[in-house]
């Protein structure tokens, strides 16, 4: 049976709890559509393909990560943005977005979610001071090396990966935050980590990894951030006994 938008956006706030993070961008709805709903389609990116395929799949409320509005973007509503946003109003199809809160939830989150298919144990949850942890710590399921961490990460996420070789230490405990958050390298090395994993790598990454010592691996921003709206779609279609689908927009980066 069909569900009221209100109810479901009740749901996703008490279970995220946006209000608690200082965001890049607004969480929550960000596009109204029809009032009723029964099919999501989740994606990682609120692009132009994900909205066409998700009108195609009969969708009454897209699900994404990264939505619209950022910070320090123009807010002109043109070119880009303005055919997507006419896209969906024209369909009259829901956009939900959820950013930092829906890396963090310790259940539904990227970084959980990202824990299970690797196989981590999750030990703990870190922050730079007046942030909200981001920064999961665990254990592989065993003790690997550099090489073998690359591959373990090719094989379960089905890309290629790039890693930076900071010492001969194996590697018994691991941190990793999805995403664009190679900054974190800092707060991994203060944690005692041997290894860190996120999505996106910089320039300075490289010296910092191997001056410090620890391992790093960037496994892709769209990669390691495929998870958490596939769970809480699947979250929410089992407790509103709704459709749910996701549709993953192939992107390399």
């Amino acid at each position: 049976m069909p569900t009221d938008r209100n109810r479901i956006q009740c749901e996703l706030d008490n279970l995220l709890e946006p209000q608690r993070f200082r965001d890049y961008c607004p969480n929550g709805l960000q596009v109204e559509g029809k009032g009723q709903i029964s099919k999501i389609v989740s994606g990682v990116t609120a692009s132009q393909d994900l909205i066409e395929a998700a009108i195609a799949a009969g969708a009454d409320m897209l699900l994404v990560h990264h939505g619209y509005f950022w910070k320090g973007e123009d807010a002109a509503i043109c070119g880009i943005k303005k055919r997507r946003i006419a896209r969906l109003l024209e369909a009259d199809l829901n956009l939900f977005a959820y950013h930092l809160p829906l890396d963090a939830h310790p259940e539904l989150g990227n970084n959980a979610q990202l824990a299970s298919i690797l196989g981590f144990s999750v030990e703990q949850r870190l922050a730079n001071p007046g942030e909200s942890p981001l920064l999961f710590c665990g254990k592989p399921e065993s003790v690997l090396d550099h090489a073998s961490m690359l591959a373990h990460l090719q094989s379960r996420l089905g890309r290629t990966a790039m890693g930076i070789q900071g010492s001969d230490k194996a590697i018994e405990k691991v941190a990793w935050c999805t995403g664009a958050a190679q900054g974190y390298i800092d707060l991994a090395v203060a944690a005692g980590a041997d290894a860190f994993i996120s999505g996106e790598v910089s320039e300075q990454t490289y010296h910092s990894a191997r001056e410090s010592g620890i391992h790093y691996f960037a496994a892709g921003h769209h990669a390691t951030e495929r998870y958490g709206v596939q769970a809480t779609g699947n979250y929410l279609a089992e407790k509103f006994g709704l459709e749910h689908q996701f549709i993953d927009i192939h992107n390399p980066v």
